[in-house]
């Protein structure tokens, strides 16, 4: 029988060896790379063709929600299953929405975790049975906004404001103490989140929206 190979990125390195342990134990699963934040992520799942990545949500620099799309460019065929701590039924439809194969909180049993990634493995969805709930509940619920209601991260609103202040993308890495690679990765994420064409029309968008003050 083939293993199932997969790939972790995570932020905490103790989290990431607990889990290399239980999967360490099982002979149907290869843990094939460990990656603690998202660009390294990236780098490896194109190297190493997983066929499950582990991805956590609240991660420096680059989210698991920014990392996603990364993801499906590099690694289409991996099936990426979200291992986090938040329940905020928000982070959890924008994952879902964003292609993520399922939603898993970290304090799920050690059986659970491990028949998820099997189930995920084979196509199928997977999502913590309290985060069920929250997701009737939030389809339920009346959608807020009209189509202009993006949500950015918090370092994309960062971005965008200094792209209409004019900066490149060496000026914004140098004051938010990112690399110039992570930028460029934020300036992706807005422009193809917004449906925008170039950094100028971001600009524009931000004046627009009340992200910054028109001069």
């Amino acid at each position: 029988m083939t293993p199932i190979r997969v790939l972790i990125i995570d932020d905490h390195s103790l989290f990431r060896s607990g889990i290399r342990l239980v999967l360490e134990r099982q002979d149907d699963f290869e843990l094939v790379g460990e990656a603690g934040n998202g660009l390294e992520g990236v780098k490896h799942a194109k190297r190493l063709s997983p066929d499950v990545i582990l991805l956590d949500l609240h991660m420096p620099d680059l989210s698991g929600l920014e990392t996603i799309p990364l993801l499906q460019d590099e690694a289409p065929d991996a099936q990426i299953v979200m291992l986090t701590v938040s329940e905020d039924a928000e982070d959890l439809l924008e994952a879902l929405r964003m292609g993520a194969r399922g939603y898993l909180l970290k304090n799920i049993e050690t059986d659970f975790l491990l028949q998820s990634i099997r189930r995920a493995a084979a196509g199928e969805s997977v999502m913590s049975p309290h985060m069920t709930g929250k997701l009737a509940d939030a389809m339920r619920a009346p959608i807020r906004g009209g189509a202009d209601d993006v949500k950015l991260s918090p370092r994309e609103k960062e971005i965008i404001v200094k792209l209409a202040r004019g900066d490149s993308n060496k000026e914004i890495a140098r004051e938010l103490k990112l690399s110039e690679s992570t930028v460029k990765i934020h300036v992706q994420g807005i422009l193809r989140k917004l449906n925008l064409a170039s950094r100028v029309q971001a600009a524009v968008y931000a004046v627009e929206h009340g992200l910054v003050a028109a001069s």
